[in-house]
């Protein structure tokens, strides 16, 4: 059996070197292929003989170079396939995507203006790719394993993977990737869903406690069932179920501090003129500090 690959694309830029790391401790733990992928559309065709002072590709090898060193420090025993490819970076990735586990990628702090008006390339993926794609903060670093025991965390910042769950459609996909995430880790599974409250619910001196009440009650047995077959298949797993009235946006960024691992889904087909994705996914991207897993539904 070929073992899987998990794909890091590499820029150059810190945010990059940070999405090899995480993305390196990933292939390390599922003892799966770390692919270091730089994409130029520029990238010549050269002889196997071309004298380094000739090397049209010199800025390109040392990119996948530099992230290989950083890589081997950590990890020595990786196997880790060097890839450049002669394309536009998201349409390199997007095929990636089709043949990995995961894509990896790096990411930095974008207002919504500029990711969505720009066309950042993170974003461009997460939105088109068939599988998880990772995003990675250039301010991440990979903790040496066992530096930091769940008892000994500040309180409420235990490590743990965490998934917001819609439950407005069918969220196996998700909840396959965040139970399975859990799992290799050892963490806890936090499973979070935001209902926002209806109008009936407000009244002159705030929030009616009896109706917030009936809500959250409803939604905390519809998130039981949905989680209940997975929590089977994984029974090491210690699972945390968190219900919030607020919207599903809020409900996860309110929770996720200290997470290890964010993830969220997204909606494969969304009407044409939609932004990318929705507005958990959005909000998880923007604000989420943690990694954050982004992955299709139906």
């Amino acid at each position: 059996m070929e073992p899987e690959i998990i794909t890091v694309g590499l820029d150059g830029s810190v945010e990059s070197l940070a999405a090899a790391q995480w993305a390196a401790d990933e292939a390390d733990r599922r003892k799966a292929v770390l692919r270091l992928l730089h994409a130029w559309i520029l990238l010549a065709a050269e002889a196997p003989d071309t004298p380094p002072d000739r090397d049209q590709n010199a800025g390109a090898r040392r990119i996948v170079r530099q992230a290989l060193d950083e890589v081997r420090r950590r990890h020595p025993d990786v196997r880790i396939v060097e890839d450049l490819v002669g394309a536009e970076a998201d349409a390199a990735l997007l095929h990636a995507a089709d043949e990995s586990r995961m894509v990896v990628l790096g990411t930095r702090a974008l207002t919504a203006w500029e990711s969505y008006v720009l066309g950042d390339v993170s974003l461009d993926v997460v939105g088109r790719a068939e599988g998880p794609v990772v995003l990675v903060r250039g301010g991440w670093c990979a903790k040496p394993e066992g530096s930091e025991a769940a008892d000994e965390a500040p309180s409420g910042r235990e490590p743990r993977v965490v998934v917001g769950v819609s439950l407005n459609g069918p969220c196996d996909p998700l909840l396959a990737f965040a139970f399975d995430a859990a799992a290799t880790r050892g963490l806890p599974l936090q499973v979070v869903h935001g209902r926002s409250l209806p109008v009936h619910a407000y009244a002159p001196w705030g929030v009616d406690p009896d109706v917030a009440g009936a809500i959250t009650k409803e939604a905390d047995a519809e998130l039981r069932e949905s989680v209940g077959p997975w929590a089977e298949r994984f029974p090491d797993v210690a699972v945390r179920l968190t219900v919030l009235p607020e919207s599903p946006a809020r409900a996860v960024i309110e929770t996720v501090s200290g997470a290890e691992l964010l993830a969220v889904g997204r909606r494969r087909h969304r009407p044409l003129l939609a932004p990318r994705v929705g507005p958990v996914a959005h909000a998880a991207i923007h604000h989420a500090t943690c990694p954050v897993a982004v992955i299709p539904d139906e």
